[in-house]
């Protein structure tokens, strides 16, 4: 365990460090300068400004900088919100994310897993045909899209919830159905078609002729190895829904890291654009990690390093 984990933890900070650089080359490689925009400032003002933010440096020297304020995590000041350091974006935004973005993969994942037992119980039934319907649709709608239409018909048109901000359990209800429903329509998709091959194995016909009830052979037998395929994706669900909920955030004004990140785009804010890149490039691989983990702990047939044939 101890090997596997140095060696995942290799594969992480060499991960990471790929990332930071490709994000680095790719926002120095668009023209111009976070200050091209700025009215009324002479010359040498900006040349000032140029040289506090390390602007002016070589590539390498910015990137050596850069390097040395993540061993440190102070990603320094925002160019743009000069009164506001990047940790203080990321103290202010992150929690509002992670909390949107942890209540929308628990409904996903509740809700998915409870869909496709449905479904496989009741194959080619009514109920069955109802629920892969809509996971169809879940899949098929993009998020931004969805998150218009419940905007339109629960706020607009019924009033019943509100569209936008961040400050009470109500505000949360929409963005989390539009974040969750795609991830949660793939669960009960994998489910549905797990728990339908799993329930013809032939453990789980003994278990139905020794009599045990329906509920102990689906959720104490049956359940856990139609889980596999869910966990399997479950580090890549995670990850778009927790790099979905800067679109959604946009949309319905809610004030977590999206908000800056987008802003840090269209400003050229180097500083926040690279901080948040690596905060969020860190968070997601240690949830794969941790999805890796859950996987062997899940199936135990599944071993962290090979053991030579006896």
């Amino acid at each position: 365990m101890v090997n596997y984990i140095l060696k995942r933890f290799m594969i992480m900070v060499v991960t990471i460090l790929i990332i930071v650089t490709l994000t680095f080359i790719l926002m120095h490689a668009i023209p111009g300068s976070p200050f091209n925009e700025e009215r009324g400032t002479s010359e040498a003002v900006q040349a000032n400004l140029m040289s506090h933010y390390h602007l002016d440096e070589p590539l390498y020297v910015q990137y050596l900088i850069y390097l040395k304020s993540i061993v440190t995590f102070d990603f320094g000041p925002s160019i743009k919100q000069p009164t506001s350091t990047v940790n203080d974006l990321l103290g202010r935004g992150f929690p509002i994310s992670l909390e949107l973005g942890l209540v929308s993969i628990i409904v996903a994942v509740l809700s998915g897993i409870l869909l496709g037992i449905i479904a496989a119980l009741r194959h080619n039934g009514f109920i069955d045909y109802f629920a892969m319907t809509l996971a169809v649709l879940g899949i098929s709608i993009p998020n931004f899209i969805l998150a218009t239409q419940l905007i339109q018909t629960f706020a607009v048109n019924l009033n019943i919830l509100p569209a936008a901000t961040w400050s009470s359990p109500k505000h949360m209800v929409l963005p989390v159905i539009a974040l969750a429903t795609g991830p949660m329509a793939i669960i009960a998709r994998l489910t549905r078609s797990s728990m339908l091959e799993v329930l013809t194995q032939d453990y789980i016909k003994m278990a139905r002729a020794k009599g045990l009830s329906p509920y102990k052979i689906v959720f104490k037998h049956a359940l856990r190895n139609a889980l596999m395929p869910v966990v399997t994706i479950l580090g890549t669900l995670l990850a778009g829904i927790l790099t979905g909920t800067f679109v959604l955030e946009k949309i319905f004004a809610i004030p977590g890291m999206g908000k800056y990140f987008v802003e840090s785009i269209n400003n050229r804010d180097y500083p926040v654009i690279m901080g948040t890149t690596v905060f969020y490039s860190t968070f997601l691989i240690l949830m794969l990690f941790l999805v890796d983990v859950a996987y062997g702990l899940l199936d135990p047939r599944i071993k962290l390093h090979k053991k030579e044939a006896e």
